[in-house]
């Protein structure tokens, strides 16, 4: 048995340093908002799954936490993690347990209150996500180390240069600055980038996106309940996924991310899209920029370039309203914030938004042929999740 599932309800608390609530209470400020969107109540939701990464904040099982907070106990719920992808996962399993028949409805939340602990301990715990012992204990890898090797090959074979990366960013800081629930709501100009210090070269400040705390929430529920709910559900149309080698020295080439290729191939499989014809299906993308070369790495797998000719797309503008493509006009990870397991839904909330041209009107994606598309990367490439969303269910 398996039923189309349908968003019909989401939230999205302010992204930044929320050093004014706690956990469960910056987790309620998207539930609540979630809830008053899909016009349920607590008791309406059969499962929660909470995507935290933690570590870095107070609540070692924030799952339990949350619920009881928000009223929802003693519903099922379970927590989740997938680095940098736990929200995506965590919005996965929610799909299936409606598409299976379990429950009617579920919620997918997402929260990070990273800024608990100091700067140094959070690069530390984000720096043993990779392989612990072979990469962390003996080179001292961090995380923008990692995303250092990355552009480093890429800017070797594909005669990039650093100043391109920074167009990523300059273009991700004019849509977070129309974006009221982002992290940074400045735009910065492609001098100002290459002015930043260097935290791994060539990745500097403003390559990288920063330390986030913050919440989103989406709710699922079965086609029949969705049609009761509201008028203008938006159908979940694939999610694929995928994984790769946690040895970084065991990846094929360090100018791609296997497991994004291998999730969008999936994705497009699952919802008949053919990814040669992806520019002429997708209104918008939100793509995972951890890092600028993150960003530009993804349009190569997910079919948007070529090989080597992503970096031609934010030379000439091509993923800004009015391109082939808009990308992350939300601010992305980059601007808007990335609250490890919180990103994900914050993805899905937004594209929701977008596919509903219910964002603000000087970054909202013009809407021909509804359909949306989420990327999102755990760690280094361990984890890939890619959902495709659609005003349609078929």
């Amino acid at each position: 048995m398996s039923r189309n599932v349908a968003i019909v309800g989401v939230g999205h608390s302010k992204f930044g340093v929320r050093n004014d609530v706690s956990l469960p209470e910056l987790a309620w400020e998207s539930i609540k908002m979630a809830l008053n969107d899909a016009g349920i109540e607590q008791k309406d939701i059969g499962y929660v799954v909470v995507s935290n990464v933690g570590g870095w904040s107070s609540e070692p099982l924030p799952a339990v936490v949350i619920n009881e907070y928000a009223g929802i106990c003693p519903t099922g719920t379970v927590r989740v993690e997938a680095a940098c992808a736990s929200g995506s996962a965590a919005v996965k399993l929610a799909y299936d347990m409606v598409a299976s028949g379990h429950v009617d409805i579920a919620m997918a939340v997402g929260v990070e209150k990273m800024n608990e602990s100091p700067t140094p301990t959070v690069v530390e715990f984000i720096g043993r996500a990779g392989n612990y012992f072979w990469e962390f204990q003996n080179f001292g890898l961090t995380f923008p180390g990692y995303y250092a090797l990355y552009m480093t090959a890429y800017m070797n074979k594909y005669n990039a240069k650093e100043e391109d990366f920074c167009k990523v960013a300059v273009k991700n800081h004019y849509y977070g600055a129309r974006n009221p629930k982002a992290q940074f709501q400045k735009e910065i100009t492609v001098e100002k980038c290459m002015a930043s210090r260097y935290i791994a070269w060539p990745i500097k400040l403003y390559d990288s996106s920063p330390i986030t705390d913050g919440s989103a929430a989406v709710i699922l529920a079965s086609e029949e309940v969705a049609k009761q709910l509201t008028d203008s559900p938006v159908w979940i149309r694939a999610i694929g996924y995928a994984s790769d080698t946690s040895n970084l020295s065991k990846r094929e080439n360090f100018t791609s991310l296997k497991a994004g290729y291998l999730a969008g191939e999936r994705a497009y499989k699952m919802a008949g899209i053919d990814k040669e014809n992806v520019l002429k299906v997708f209104d918008v993308a939100e793509v995972h920029d951890c890092f600028t070369i993150a960003e530009v790495m993804a349009y190569e797998d997910l079919g948007f370039a070529k090989r080597g000719e992503g970096i031609e797309m934010i030379r000439n503008e091509e993923t800004y309203i009015g391109g082939k493509i808009p990308v992350n006009l939300s601010g992305g990870l980059k601007a808007k914030g990335h609250p490890i397991a919180a990103t994900g839904e914050g993805m899905i909330a937004e594209l929701t938004n977008q596919l509903l041209s219910r964002v603000e009107k000087d970054r909202q994606a013009p809407i021909k042929n509804g359909y949306a598309l989420a990327h999102n990367i755990g760690g280094t490439g361990h984890y890939a999740y890619v959902t495709i969303l659609s005003l349609s269910k078929s």
